[in-house]
């Protein structure tokens, strides 16, 4: 089945390969690579390195959003985005996400260059977002997350939850080719529950949304694997390879390299790539 997307104003057919968006954080304290590229100097040869090694998307965070993270203002934000985003534009035509829940954010990102918002909040926090991508023709990713992390059946409670945030984005003008779905690993879940969520990610499909899968070297391989996060990417692939299998159009990870070649087998696998020497 075809799927498309909104993506500098066109009507762009995702179906044909597994895009692989790459994980840049611009801030010091996130959770796998906190302060490593919170200079523009080291983000441009990160995201150098990535385009390098085949990134579709490279999504850009200001604000860590692991667990017990320290909130920034709006301000803050925008001044570490914006400026990289600015950079990257200067070098590169690749596909820039910003990561924020914050429409101010999103609006200045995607005036310096960006081309869609991933929203963790999936429009609970600030749904004026909707309105900045409708005002762009942009992709929304709306991510599973809730402020209450008790569920009664967790999947249904997630699928109401997601149904809800689409509501939401539609309600503020969004069409089905600006929204993606993602189904929030590593948020208001425990760990038994992010992992039930993963292997049950099928359900997703119900909803008729390209889906995003981001499970890069978070709790939930700890939990399943006991490594430590630099020792993850080897089960950030298996996941990776299994979110290819029950539906993922997207995968968004740290480690680009190891994941352009796992995709290029998993998508011949699956039938959406071709055989290299056939």
């Amino acid at each position: 089945m075809r799927q498309y997307i909104r993506l500098r104003g066109e009507r762009v057919d995702i179906s044909k390969k597994t895009w692989i968006m790459g994980i840049l954080n611009v801030t010091p304290d996130s959770f796998s690579d906190g302060g490593k590229y919170d200079s523009i100097d080291r983000a441009i040869m990160q995201a150098k390195d990535m385009i390098a090694s085949g990134v579709d998307i490279i999504d850009i965070g200001g604000e860590s959003t692991r667990p017990g993270y320290t909130p920034v203002s709006t301000e803050e934000e925008i001044a570490r985005v914006v400026p990289v985003v600015q950079a990257i534009r200067q070098i590169s035509d690749v596909y820039l996400s910003i990561d924020t829940f914050k429409s101010e954010t999103a609006k200045a990102a995607l005036a310096a260059g960006a081309d869609m918002i991933n929203d963790i909040w999936g429009l609970k926090y600030d749904a004026k977002i909707a309105e900045v991508c409708k005002q762009y023709d942009c992709p929304l990713i709306i991510m599973h997350n809730r402020t209450n992390p008790e569920y009664k059946e967790l999947i249904d409670d997630v699928k109401r939850d997601l149904i809800e945030s689409i509501n939401i984005a539609k309600a503020h003008g969004l069409s089905d080719e600006h929204i993606i779905v993602d189904p929030g690993i590593g948020f208001q879940k425990t760990k038994s529950e992010n992992l039930h969520v993963l292997k049950g990610m099928a359900f997703l499909k119900d909803l008729g949304y390209p889906i995003l899968l981001g499970t890069s070297r978070k709790s939930v391989i700890h939990y399943a694997t006991n490594r430590p996060v630099n020792e993850r990417d080897e089960a950030t692939a298996a996941t990776t390879a299994y979110g290819i299998m029950h539906g993922a159009d997207f995968v968004r990870v740290h480690n680009v390299d190891m994941t352009k070649r796992i995709i290029e087998m998993m998508d011949v696998l699956v039938g959406k790539g071709e055989v290299v020497n056939g």
